[in-house]
């Protein structure tokens, strides 16, 4: 019977059982049964069904008891009622448990967790449109304080640095709320046809594509990252010399064919380089223009910057679906705006009918499409001046964040208010560096880390 539960193979416990310990076998057979079974009662513990999760304790809990056994809760409704002052760390305890447990049900891996920053937007943005599009006067302080909240919200954000999905969820659901309104107010006036919606459709789901993959890698810098060479020239200013005077195009490609025939003094200042770019978060050596977020926690080729639109780093894998991005939806924005004003302002010219257009409050319909025509076209100057900056950019061969190093250490020539900024680091002319901006690849061979020693 032994044996036979030990499926013939050879073991110590037939070892044991040979020498005739007949106490000490059936002891190990049996440890060796409870290992068995308790593995497989942890095992099933872990498998979550669609509405269980695991709590920020590590416990097991479902999301019908989420208003149950909240302490922290009770104890701050206690010292309420009883008068008396709150903890320091009540209110950010009962908000910890408050976004641990408001969860949607998941098929796979149990119920997921809610981000709440990407409720507001899905609120707030509806309820202000339709309060804009009462009267003209209010919709003059909505959209006036609506613009205001956003940028509040994000120098709030960026000096926490940390992530949220708040601009996110915004930029999303405005697109999909402006398509919604425009498809059920704009549409069934007959003043569009099925070709303009034809057109309208494309245009939001290129936007969305784009998106998706803009979102997918900027390009994140990793310690064993396939040998895979960069396109992008990289370029260190010479020892002693201005780089904004000299053009800095001293070549510090990092190859292993290169790096074999170059001299000591050579050497020496590569490996200067390298300890000048050790990043001390990501413990790794990074190439020239790589930079870490700190929102992300991760170092990036070619950062240019983070964008809170889109949740992520804008690198060197991302940086062109990027700006095919807003150019996408830029268009999409612009002709669905001149499409609306046709419609509800039939008698103005498209330039001054945002301006004046008698009558347009007179049906709350008509007034609502007015009033997104507006707040689209808010979006769209915002991005417009955003597309601006980044074809200046790219035209001067500068990332976002080398531009504002170069600005705080003075080290760059900036011109019309700032708009343009030129280190002359890495310029190449305008042919040049859109060539290089356009043909860089994905990836680029990192020094090692044994450089440092």
């Amino acid at each position: 019977m032994f044996t036979r539960f030990l499926s013939g193979r050879e073991t110590c416990f037939d070892a044991v059982c040979r020498s005739g310990e007949t106490a000490a076998c059936w002891q190990a057979a049996g440890l060796s049964v409870m290992k068995r079974q308790a593995k497989k009662v942890l095992e099933e513990e872990a498998v979550l069904c669609c509405c269980e999760y695991m709590n920020r304790h590590g416990q097991r809990s479902h999301v019908a008891a989420c208003c149950c056994d909240c302490e922290d809760l009770d104890d701050a409704c206690d010292r309420f009622l009883k008068r008396e002052p709150q903890k320091p760390e009540s209110l950010s305890q009962v908000a910890a448990v408050v976004t641990d447990r408001i969860r949607v049900p998941w098929l796979w891996g149990g119920a997921r967790k809610v981000d709440l920053s990407i409720i507001p937007p899905l609120l707030l943005l509806p309820a202000l449109l339709h309060l804009a599009a009462l009267h003209f006067l209010i919709g003059m302080v909505v959209l006036t304080a609506l613009p205001g909240l956003v940028l509040w919200y994000y120098y709030f954000t960026h000096r926490k640095k940390g992530q949220t999905l708040f601009f996110l969820s915004l930029a999303l659901f405005s697109l999909a709320y402006m398509y919604y309104l425009f498809i059920t107010e704009v549409f069934p006036h007959g003043d569009v046809g099925l070709l303009q919606l034809a057109l309208v459709s494309v245009g939001v789901v290129l936007t969305l594509l784009a998106l998706f993959h803009t979102k997918r890698d900027p390009g994140i810098l990793r310690p064993n990252e396939e040998s895979v060479h960069s396109k992008v020239a990289y370029y260190s200013s010479p020892t002693g010399r201005n780089p904004s005077l000299s053009g800095g195009r001293q070549d510090v490609t990092m190859t292993v064919a290169n790096r074999a025939g170059v001299s000591e003094h050579a050497e020496e200042e590569m490996k200067e380089s390298n300890r000048k770019n050790w990043c001390q978060a990501c413990r790794m050596v990074r190439p020239p223009r790589a930079g870490h977020c700190r929102i992300c926690g991760v170092c990036v080729l070619r950062l240019d910057h983070h964008c809170v639109w889109i949740n992520s780093c804008v690198g060197q894998a991302n940086h062109r679906s990027f700006l095919l991005t807003l150019v996408l939806f830029l268009l999409t924005s612009l002709y669905g705006i001149s499409l609306v004003l046709q419609s509800v302002c039939p008698r103005q010219n498209l330039l001054f009918a945002l301006l004046y257009c008698p009558g347009v409050y007179n049906q709350y319909s008509t007034a609502l499409c007015f009033t997104c025509a507006w707040y689209s076209s808010i979006v769209t100057g915002g991005l417009l001046h955003l597309l601006a900056i980044q074809l200046i950019n790219v035209s001067y061969n500068v990332t976002e964040r080398e531009a504002r190093i170069a600005l705080r250490e003075k080290t760059a020539r900036s011109a019309y208010w700032g708009l343009v900024v030129n280190t002359g680091a890495y310029s190449r002319g305008f042919r040049g560096n859109w060539s290089e901006f356009m043909s860089m690849g994905d990836k680029v061979i990192p020094p090692s880390p044994t450089d440092l020693v």
